[in-house]
């Protein structure tokens, strides 16, 4: 049995809870979940937790599940020039940056 939203590709530019939830409940869901970090620690460490498993929030690790990851530096060309080819090659694009604030 395929999944509902089996080939359907999520790029997860998200952070904190609501987007990284819903990115994952999409990827439960059958869809590829490409998430995007800028600054991996910042995410993973460490107002997360505790606990934390192997130096990582458990928060993090659960909320994240089924998901790929690449960090960018948007500020940087290159960076950009990789996340537009991302958001080209998605379906849909999850953000929840302030207004005004891709960052």
């Amino acid at each position: 049995m395929t999944a509902p939203l089996d080939g359907i590709t999520v790029l997860d530019l998200s952070r904190v809870l609501s987007g990284p939830y819903c990115t994952m409940l999409l990827g439960d869901m059958g869809a590829r979940i490409i998430k995007v970090e800028q600054r991996r620690q910042r995410r993973r460490h460490p107002w997360l937790g505790p606990p934390f498993v192997g130096g990582e929030s458990v928060h993090f690790l659960s909320i994240n599940r089924n998901k790929e990851s690449i960090t960018l530096d948007f500020k940087k060309s290159a960076g950009r020039a990789v996340l537009d080819r991302l958001i080209a090659n998605s379906d849909v694009v999850v953000e929840n940056f302030w207004p005004g604030n891709a960052e």
